[in-house]
């Protein structure tokens, strides 16, 4: 019997170390029946050994709550004295030794800055220095695009009141919808951090629902933003050639197709930026291009006055299904003039994380900055232009087809020219950061497979690839854009709608608090939007038809 009595001591050697012992939670179980030799054996250890036996921890010390690994299944361990005149080891572990339940804020720390290994060789999170300035650059570039300058033609079917208050509405849910998306970044839960919208979406509601729901949205307003980049850049080019070269120029000027692939080609030259944090410079300059010319076009629209005959009654349709679908179009050009929340969480991801200091907190403070400048651009851009052209704002253009058309004569050139050249600036620039998604998409295929970094030169050629698959989608399908209310109907709920579920899944707010109620109200509205939006882009294609040229740009 004292042979395995011994063999005991040897296994409990094994586990228990002099100095760690009071980290090590002891059960308070009654201890197991054991023979009268065995009995004997650790009343003699207690007789010696009682008095300076150390206290020990229970479970209920640790200050953290966060899991520890326990011993007490083992028998020995069951009781109440532990002998201490024998060597004690703390049990081997691949985990450093500062994870103990007093490092725990270490522990989480690291936790939420700790990526997959491969994470560090894709473009989106292959640098991890972004910053609140960094985040302001990135969400302004992709905030305001050409899709605002349209926001006018809204109003005339909406008039002054509803106009102003659908664009407030909008406004003021897509800026929630991405303070939702902020907060879902990491999760100090299980200290991921989802550096991705598909990943967020695919991680709460499954993979199968990801490839339905996600999928197509999210790359649409990446690779489909691009190929309409391409050719309000090409046009804008050719226009401002034309400006430049005048009436008198006697060279040949390029056509439509060869002023989109300067453009193309411009832009494949910037992407070989290796990452997101790379392009923050080219964010800057993109924001700073949009807001200029954002503020040229309202400014003037404004000191040049209203057009005579100008007229400010919502417009009235023939039939009230045309009426119906006419405010619908109208909601829809609101809806979709607020873009960038697909790359919200990639935008995020670039910055570092830990306990005391989460990305979300930058983050948050450079979206409300960049927020405030689109604030100050997208309102005057809608009620000045509303209230100098009226009903006679062109549909197809909005204010970039109006302030050539009507003050083509009287207004300078250099400013016409210079409106021109910014929307080309912030077109090759936005054309980076909505192409990142993408071009970290291709090369997550190639690390996948082959468990290494993406070379440079293959890297080069997938998104030269990208760039010139773009030109030729518009040159192949210049009438996409009439599509464009159908499609953008499907990626509504990108904006509206997914986060508001997402948090319902993952924060799991009380049932009907005033979160609960809130966002299953969004939630539900901004899919309505979507069904509602999609069945009035297909009555607009039936009722007024396409005009299918193939390779035949404008």
């Amino acid at each position: 019997m004292a042979e395995s009595n011994q063999r005991e001591l040897d296994i409990h050697d094994e586990f228990m170390e002099e100095d760690d012992i009071s980290a090590i939670p002891v059960s308070t179980t009654s201890p197991p029946e054991i023979d009268s030799a065995s009995q004997d054996h650790v009343d003699d250890v207690h007789n010696n050994h009682v008095a300076t036996a150390p206290p020990v921890q229970t479970d209920q010390s640790n200050p953290s709550g966060m899991s520890s690994p326990s011993l007490s299944e083992k028998p020995l361990l069951n009781l109440s004295i532990v002998p201490v005149n024998v060597r004690r080891v703390t049990p081997r572990s691949h985990t450093p030794n500062f994870f103990t339940p007093l490092g725990s804020p270490i522990r989480r720390a690291i936790r939420l800055t700790k990526f997959d290994p491969q994470d560090a060789w894709l473009p989106i999170t292959e640098s991890r220095n972004g910053n609140a300035y960094y985040a302001a650059f990135h969400t302004l570039c992709s905030g305001i695009g050409i899709p605002a300058l349209v926001l006018p033609v809204s109003f005339t079917v909406l008039g002054w009141t509803w106009g102003i208050i659908s664009l407030t509405v909008a406004f003021t849910w897509q800026l929630y919808t991405l303070w939702l998306l902020v907060k879902l970044h990491e999760s100090t839960e299980t200290g991921m951090r989802y550096s991705r919208y598909l990943q967020l979406f695919s991680s709460t509601f499954g993979d199968k629902m990801g490839k339905i729901f996600a999928v197509f949205p999210i790359y649409y307003l990446s690779g489909g933003t691009c190929v309409a980049l391409i050719i309000v850049g090409g046009s804008s080019m050719k226009l401002f050639y034309e400006m430049l070269c005048g009436h008198e120029c006697t060279s040949k000027p390029l056509t439509s197709v060869e002023w989109y692939l300067v453009f193309t080609c411009a832009a494949v030259v910037l992407s070989q930026l290796p990452n997101l944090n790379s392009i923050a410079g080219v964010s800057l300059i993109g924001a700073i291009t949009a807001i200029g010319y954002c503020t040229i076009m309202w400014l003037v629209a404004v000191t040049e006055g209203r057009l005579d005959g100008v007229s400010y009654d919502p417009k009235k349709e023939e039939s009230n299904i045309a009426m119906i679908f006419s405010i619908l179009n109208a909601l829809g050009i609101i809806a979709f003039a607020f873009k960038g929340h697909n790359l919200t969480l990639e935008i995020q991801a670039t910055m570092p994380s830990s306990d005391k200091k989460p990305s979300h907190v930058p983050m948050w403070r450079g979206v409300k900055f960049a927020y405030v400048i689109i604030a100050l651009c997208l309102f005057p851009l809608a009620i000045g232009g509303y209230w100098a052209y009226g009903h006679m704002i062109p549909p197809n253009g909005g204010m970039l087809t109006a302030i050539y058309q009507f003050h083509g004569r009287d207004t300078s050139t250099f400013i016409l020219a210079l409106t021109a050249l910014f929307i080309i600036v912030n077109a090759v620039s936005s054309f980076q950061i909505f192409g990142m998604p993408m071009f970290d998409d291709m090369e997550s295929k190639y690390i996948t497979r082959f468990n290494k970094p993406c070379p440079w030169w293959l890297r080069s050629i997938s998104r030269a690839m990208f760039g010139f698959g773009c030109f030729f989608m518009a040159v192949a399908i210049p009438f996409l854009g009439s599509f464009a209310g159908l499609i953008g109907g499907i990626a509504i709920p990108i904006t509206f709608a997914y986060p508001c579920f997402l948090w319902l899944k993952i924060k799991k707010p009380k049932r009907y608090s005033f979160m609960w109620l809130l966002n299953w109200t969004l939630g539900l509205s901004g899919t309505a939007l979507s069904i509602i939006l999609i069945a009035a882009g297909i009555y607009v294609v039936i009722d007024t038809g396409i005009q299918v040229s193939f390779f035949k740009p404008q």
